[in-house]
């Protein structure tokens, strides 16, 4: 699998129905921008995307694009990701591979954080049904188009909402409402440019919300090229399977070698889960 081809699956196996549509081949997301709304649609081919987007207004495309820019990570340095993890003995053989394997972010910071807090300690496939659920309650309808029917919950919408009524445990929907209130109070950055270590702080601070789900959020939603993911069970088992210590503090001492690259390592090791490991790994 190809570098694009894995970034369009990764976003595909998370797409929030209403909100977002996979066919296995194209993947197509609603996006809310500052004048109306936009369709993004994904194709990968074998060493690029296919890109198509479709506008409400016209005037609104310099900021669809450049989110679109950053759902797709088109602004890293690969050459100097790949020249350093290819000399390190665990990943060299991960990144040879999959050459040119990304870190898909958002196209939206907040929208991501929620993804984050939904997705603590429940399987991909359960996150994806709650934030369905979410999508059709809170989050602003559109003309059906493509599978696409809604827009992503806005913090306005999520801020006000009881966090009783959300499916899933309330320190968890209260969390969940502390990070709207303080997006939509301008007290939350959660844009790529902002500081990652400040606002890992910040989120840290908030009942409900660990040390992985501070750092996921660094990684896909401000654009933290350094991060790891504390505990992350998938990082573990990829260790594991390669032949090397993947408890916290093994595995925290074996990413040290991986800096300031961290979340490609990361993703390179999740990526390594889907088939067997050469016998060249071990």
């Amino acid at each position: 699998m190809t570098g694009p081809e894995a970034l369009i699956g990764f976003l595909g196996a998370r797409a929030v129905p209403g909100v977002e549509h996979f066919d296995g081949a194209t993947y197509r997301r609603a996006m809310a921008l500052e004048r109306g709304s936009a369709t993004l649609e994904l194709t990968a081919q074998r060493d690029d995307v296919r890109y198509a987007l479709e506008l409400e207004h016209p005037a609104d495309r310099e900021e669809a694009v450049a989110r679109s820019r950053r759902l797709l990570d088109l602004d890293a340095d690969l050459g100097a990701v790949e020249t350093r993890l290819r000399a390190d003995p665990v990943l060299g053989p991960l990144v040879e591979r999959r050459p040119g394997l990304l870190v898909p972010s958002t196209v939206d910071g907040f929208e991501l954080a929620v993804r984050a807090i939904v997705g603590q300690q429940v399987s991909v496939a359960g996150a994806r049904t709650v934030l369905g659920r979410l999508a059709t309650r809170y989050g602003e309808p559109l003309e059906a188009h493509h599978g696409l029917t809604r827009r992503f919950p806005s913090p306005a919408a999520l801020a006000t909402a009881d966090p009783g009524d959300f499916p899933f445990p309330r320190v968890r929907g209260e969390a969940l409402r502390a990070v709207a209130r303080m997006v939509m109070e301008g007290r939350l950055d959660l844009d790529a440019g902002a500081d990652p270590a400040d606002t890992r702080a910040m989120l840290l601070e908030i009942r409900g919300i660990g040390p992985w789900t501070a750092s996921y959020i660094g990684m896909r939603a401000l654009g933290d090229r350094d991060a790891w993911l504390p505990g992350d069970v998938g990082l573990r088992n990829a260790l594991e399977r390669l032949g090397h210590p993947g408890d916290g503090s093994g595995a925290l001492r074996q990413a040290e070698a991986w800096r300031p690259w961290r979340s490609y390592a990361v993703m390179h090791l999740w990526a390594s889960l889907e088939s067997p490991p050469s016998a060249a790994t071990f």
